[in-house]
């Protein structure tokens, strides 16, 4: 299987790479038109700001690049929000493969449980639907870094509860996406990847 993360102006590419030779596969990095539309599997990752982002992805003609892929394709964190039509990031315009607009959390007033932004760290992802997950995978904990959350909708295919009840993943035909990391989530991270691949 041939599996191609996209390189492009965001941090945290590397340890994706990681993940999947940990499951046995090697992943090429590349922002190689020829080499993204030939692959297998393509994974959208990142850490960032979307606005710059965008505008990286624009002037190297990856935006529509990425919307024309017909393969199974996973966005990650940043790559999930960029999959969205519009981030208060910025306000930024970003993809549109996701017709929902990117949030940011803001903390109520009255904050008894000292919620926190970034949420940073473990949280669970429940309501999890397949192909992307099994049904061992709902309920468990999974590692999220963001300031920025997609709202429930009608691609949701997982949900978290941090501030409000959002989108921790999200499917529409061959693109899924997760907010969170699979790739810093141990074991339950891996399995979700390896679904992906085994899509």
């Amino acid at each position: 299987m041939k599996i191609v993360i996209i390189k492009y102006n965001a941090g945290n590419i590397r340890s994706v790479a990681n993940a999947i030779a940990r499951l046995g596969y090697e992943a090429e990095i590349t922002d190689d038109e020829a080499k993204i539309r030939a692959a297998d599997r393509v994974i959208f990752p990142g850490v960032g700001e979307a606005g710059t982002t965008m505008k990286y992805l624009r002037e190297h003609g990856l935006d529509k690049l990425i919307c024309s892929l017909t393969q199974p394709i996973l966005g990650i964190c940043l790559g999930m929000q960029l999959m969205c039509s519009h981030s208060e990031e910025g306000d930024t315009d970003c993809l549109g493969i996701f017709d929902v607009p990117v949030k940011r959390f803001q903390l109520p007033q009255h904050n008894p449980n000292n919620l926190k932004i970034p949420q940073m760290g473990w949280n669970v992802i429940e309501n999890c639907k397949a192909p992307l997950f099994s049904t061992e995978q709902n309920g468990k904990y999974v590692y999220f870094v963001h300031s920025y959350y997609v709202p429930l909708c009608d691609y949701t295919a997982a949900e978290t509860e941090h501030v409000v009840r959002y989108s921790s993943a999200l499917h529409r035909n061959n693109f899924y996406a997760t907010q969170f990391h699979p790739e810093k989530s141990g074991d339950v991270g891996e399995c979700i990847l390896s679904n992906f691949l085994n899509l």
